[in-house]
């Protein structure tokens, strides 16, 4: 058996300004945009991966997830199942942050130093989404 990653899929209140904002902040591209099962779906390309957002579907009541929470030396979403997605920025990572945040972009946690040589931070994304940022070691 051979796995390869496919995509991650979000549930968005509004997946047109999500799609958006993936495109604007983070260089996106809508690949897709249709409906499935009674709600709006978009497929988006970053960085090589695949991020389907999708609308509310009929009886669905979604919840938003908690804010992301700031512990002694970490933060996380303090909940079960995924609690953020990440990216590798081959790069200066300090300048591509404030690129985005020029764009409007919110951190839930500001560049930092995470371990020696290994700076981080989370992009706060629409939906109560973390992304996580990691600059490439040279």
């Amino acid at each position: 058996m051979s796995l390869t990653f496919d995509h991650i899929h979000l549930v968005s209140a509004d997946p047109q300004a999500a799609a958006a904002w993936y495109e604007r902040i983070l260089g996106g591209r809508i690949v897709a945009d249709y409906q499935l099962r009674d709600a709006p779906q978009i497929n988006v390309q970053v960085g090589g991966m695949q991020i389907i957002i999708r609308g509310k579907r009929p009886g669905e009541a979604p919840v938003s997830t908690r804010a992301m929470q700031h512990f002694a030396d970490y933060s996380s979403h303090d909940e079960w199942g995924t609690d953020h997605f990440g990216y590798t920025y081959r790069g200066d990572l300090k300048a591509f942050c404030e690129e985005i945040r020029a764009k409007g972009a919110a951190f839930a946690v500001e560049p930092w130093e995470f371990s020696p040589g290994s700076l981080i931070c989370y992009v706060a994304a629409p939906d109560g989404v973390s992304i996580e940022l990691v600059q490439a070691r040279p």
